[in-house]
């Protein structure tokens, strides 16, 4: 079997957005975009690593596709997120909020089993 229908059948390679992205999210990624003057080739970037005091973390970060990242489009932004984090963030709505206590990107994530005080790490 070739690697890449391989890695299709354990990550998935449908174009269907993985994530929801609300709009008042959507018009943070925009001014993110606008403000950092980011280059053609490069893309926000969402995703999971290790850390964070409930085992893993979300990423929001700028960067550039790799071989492993698909890209979806929600809004008129590009983002790409890694097919091996598909699983531990699919379904997760991104929020932004500007309250006086929580300013920022919040994540509600249908496949935490536990999350931490902050809301910016989980467990699955």
């Amino acid at each position: 079997m070739e690697e890449d229908k391989l890695t299709d059948i354990f990550f998935g390679s449908d174009n269907e957005n993985p994530l929801n992205i609300t709009d008042n999210a959507s018009i943070q990624f925009h001014k993110i975009m606008e403000e950092e003057k980011i280059p053609e080739n490069h893309f926000i970037r969402i995703g999971v690593k290790g850390g964070g005091c409930s085992g893993l973390s979300y990423v929001l970060d700028i960067d550039e596709k790799t071989e492993y990242d698909e890209i979806f489009e929600y809004n008129g932004v590009s983002f790409i997120l890694d097919k091996r984090h598909k699983l531990y963030i699919e379904g997760t709505t991104i929020d932004f909020s500007e309250g006086l206590d929580n300013r920022g990107f919040t994540f509600e994530n249908p496949n935490a089993a536990s999350t931490c005080g902050c809301g910016s790490s989980f467990s699955t």
